[in-house]
């Protein structure tokens, strides 16, 4: 049973936008109609118009980066809004929202961040992962694992497919999530939430 989404993309760029809509319908679980801003002046009467779900926005964009800000401008109390990152972004920007897409990221991600807010399920019947290993996507433990067991960014990116600078930013969305910015800490983590077996690490390291 697909999820219905009304999402606002407040994008001045149409290429990020058109890519975007075009990932975004065809997220599997979900039933999404997109808004375009293109405007960042039409962005109050677009929200109180449309009524979305969901605002994706980029936090830098000048006199939109306070959330609640927008919420009263638009009338919109109850809107989720994700931040939509080029780049780092200091986290204090990033404070109010309730998550973020980073450009980098692929349809599973983008998937999961969804499914994490708008699940249908009540929170005490997830189970397995713990609280803190949910917030890392499938993509970002894979790179754990391959971290800890003393892998480079350029042996990471060709296992997995993936530019070296995707994984970089990758590193750095995981070091923010879980505030661990050492491949020791990686390593104690990734044990704890079973990611990988004490013997897997230490075959590695013989």
């Amino acid at each position: 049973m697909s999820t219905n989404l009304k999402i606002a993309l407040a994008e001045p760029s149409v290429i990020v936008r058109n890519g975007l809509e075009s990932l975004l319908k065809r997220l599997a679980g979900f039933r999404i109609q997109l808004i375009e801003i293109a405007h960042t002046d039409n962005i109050p009467e677009s929200l109180r118009l449309h009524k979305p779900d969901l605002l994706l926005i980029n936090p830098t964009l000048p006199g939109y980066g306070q959330i609640e800000r927008i919420r009263e401008e638009s009338g919109c109390q109850q809107l989720k809004c994700f931040a939509l990152l080029y780049a780092l972004t200091d986290n204090r920007q990033l404070a109010d929202y309730d998550d973020q897409i980073n450009i980098y990221d692929n349809a599973d991600e983008i998937r999961h961040k969804l499914e994490r807010l708008y699940s249908n399920e009540p929170e005490e019947a997830v189970t397995g992962d713990t609280e803190e290993q949910q917030i890392l996507s499938a993509r970002e433990k894979e790179i754990v694992v391959c971290v800890v067991k003393g892998m480079t960014n350029r042996e990471i990116a060709d296992k997995l497919y993936l530019s070296t600078h995707t994984v970089i930013t990758h590193r750095r969305n995981i070091a923010r999530k879980l505030q661990i910015h050492s491949a020791s800490g990686l390593t104690i983590y990734a044990i704890v939430n079973k990611l990988i077996a004490l013997s897997d690490i230490e075959s590695v390291s013989k």
